[in-house]
């Protein structure tokens, strides 16, 4: 069991109430309100630019290069990968980059981003990639297994770019990047006495990330 598997078995009930949010299973199911999906796709290219930030940090917080070109490369997957998915979704409904990048903030991004930031500023290089493993390894996770749960009929589905975007190599080779890298840190600065506050800390994440799917569902009502 890695660092990943046994933060998540701590906060169980959290991460079960971010990767099995209603917003995720209607996305599943095809049921997702597009309104919905479109708030949430706005918001969450938002949320792309402070994790850009946030790698942007760790680079900084770096003390070699093998620490620094993890953070070159999680960067990279949000400003060549993410964010073009969003920009051509989006695109869809005649909204230009400029246009996303001028929306404004929702509370709920506020709250998850500023925390990741938080973490990053007032803790170490292992409290910040604690804090964003939730969305990174999250994604990943949800859609491989709403890809395999929908096999052939992924291919008329209503979300399949989003899908078929966090299921695809590309991106589940970033999220296999970041788990061994968070591996690498805590066997380099956690202690047995440390790993109750990690995992309180990915349980805040993992709740913060649900509050973002429901910012989604809430615009929709």
């Amino acid at each position: 069991m890695d660092i990943f598997d046994r933060l998540k078995a701590a906060a169980a009930a959290d991460w079960d109430s971010y990767v099995e949010h209603g917003f995720v299973r209607q996305m599943g199911d095809g049921s997702l309100p597009e309104g919905a999906f479109r708030t949430y796709l706005v918001q969450d290219y938002l949320f792309l630019i402070q994790f850009a930030r946030a790698y942007a940090l760790a680079a900084y917080k770096s003390r070699n290069l093998t620490d620094m070109r993890a953070a070159k490369a999680g960067l990279s997957a949000i400003l060549d990968l993410e964010m073009d998915l969003h920009v051509r979704l989006c695109g869809r409904w005649g909204l230009s980059p400029e246009q996303l990048e001028a929306a404004p903030e929702h509370q709920a991004t506020v709250a998850y981003t500023r925390f990741v930031l938080d973490c990053g500023v007032s803790g170490d290089l292992l409290d910040l990639h604690v804090a964003l493993a939730p969305c990174i390894v999250g994604y990943a996770e949800i859609a491989a297994r709403l890809k395999a749960d929908l096999g052939p009929a992924l291919e008329g589905h209503p979300y399949r770019d989003w899908i078929g975007e966090y299921a695809g190599e590309p991106y589940q080779q970033v999220a296999r990047d970041a788990r061994r890298h968070l591996d690498t840190l805590a066997a380099r600065a956690m202690t047995e006495a440390r790993f109750s506050e990690l995992a309180a800390l990915f349980g805040q994440a993992s709740r913060l990330e649900a509050d973002f799917w429901q910012m989604g569902l809430a615009a929709a009502e």
